[in-house]
């Protein structure tokens, strides 16, 4: 286990040979809290938690330790495999994990194949890039009856969140092939009872395009949407006001596999040999990382089918598991041989 809280395998007599990591991250977006969260259905589907995003992942990574340590050694290997089960993935996490792991001095990895979820049908080549933050108004609360007139944060806040929500959708040129995009807030927080008007409320937005510069552009709306929202609020009210301000949080960088990369050529060839019909994807994975740093890195499912992600409703089917399984096999075997 690394200083991040990585867990890192590797085959003994290689510590010098440059290797392939397979990785898969630990952590979810909800967690079980009890062993029966986590239930097998009628229907064979296992239901739960991270079942899928990541269990399907993770199984992968224990399902090819297994296979490896059951088979002949490969005879002279160009490339060794390398296992990592790496954190910060999910939620606010920020790829620290595997920010932590391509920022080793040193460093003999060549290629990231990265699992995640479920299926076989796509290949993530392209990173989805995002930014996070956190946005808080503040003011000295009060009585709702005694001291109406008050500044309210949490009415500030709405106001912020229709402002930004309203003027978003209009960077989108008519009659034009925008790149998508899509921002979410996805907490909101604030007050401590109905009778009291609160001194805090925050909110948390992710922001995410296939263009930096549609990205750039949405965080640059939510500066003047907080400073309308509170100096409306602050006129409105004839009692003490409100402030806000904003913090980054969080950020994922982009990046493209080259077409031709060897890694998308071995995924394509197991895909080819196992008649699978895949297509390239854009999305925001533990791969973005080494691709912002021009590292091989491209992020397929584990196999199996799956659902409702970041739920309490996730659910996991393993049926054609081992299609997904044989695929993830074959392609690392043919980076190891073919470097």
């Amino acid at each position: 286990m690394d200083r991040a809280g990585n867990v890192v395998a590797t085959l003994p007599g290689y510590r010098d040979t440059p290797v392939v990591a397979v990785t898969a991250h630990l952590d979810t977006v909800l967690a079980p809290r009890t062993p029966e969260d986590i239930r097998v259905l009628g229907d064979g589907r296992l239901a739960g938690p991270g079942v899928a995003d990541n269990g399907a992942g993770l199984a992968g990574l224990l399902a090819l330790a297994a296979a490896w340590r059951a088979s002949q050694p490969m005879r002279q290997p160009l490339l060794a495999p390398m296992l990592v089960a790496n954190v910060g993935e999910e939620g606010e996490g920020n790829l620290s994990g595997m920010r932590y792991f391509c920022r080793q001095p040193g460093s003999k990895v060549r290629a990231f194949l990265v699992l995640d979820g479920p299926g076989t049908e796509h290949i993530t080549s392209r990173a989805l890039a995002s930014r996070r933050f956190e946005i808080v108004v503040t003011g000295p609360g009060g009585h709702s009856w005694r001291d109406a007139g008050n500044g309210n944060p949490v009415h500030a806040l709405s106001r912020a969140v229709t402002l930004f929500t309203a003027q978003a959708p209009l960077l989108d040129a008519p009659d034009a092939d925008n790149p998508r995009s899509s921002f979410n807030f996805g907490i909101f927080e604030g007050g401590s009872s109905i009778n009291s008007i609160p001194t805090e409320a925050r909110a948390k937005i992710d922001l995410r395009s296939e263009s930096p510069e549609r990205i750039e552009k949405m965080a640059a709306l939510l500066t003047p949407a907080l400073e309308q929202a509170v100096a409306t609020e602050n006129t409105r009210c004839s009692g003490t006001r409100v402030a806000g301000r904003m913090t980054e949080i969080g950020s994922r960088p982009s990046g493209e596999l080259a077409e031709g990369a060897p890694i998308l050529e071995a995924i394509r060839a197991a895909d080819s040999y196992l008649g699978i019909r895949s297509y390239l994807d854009c999305s925001s994975t533990d791969a973005n990382i080494p691709l912002s740093l021009g590292l091989q890195a491209a992020s397929i499912g584990a196999g199996g089918q799956g659902g409702g992600a970041h739920t309490a409703a996730e659910w996991y089917l393993p049926e054609g598991r081992d299609l997904g399984l044989r695929r993830v096999l074959l392609a690392l075997c043919i980076l190891l041989t073919n470097e």
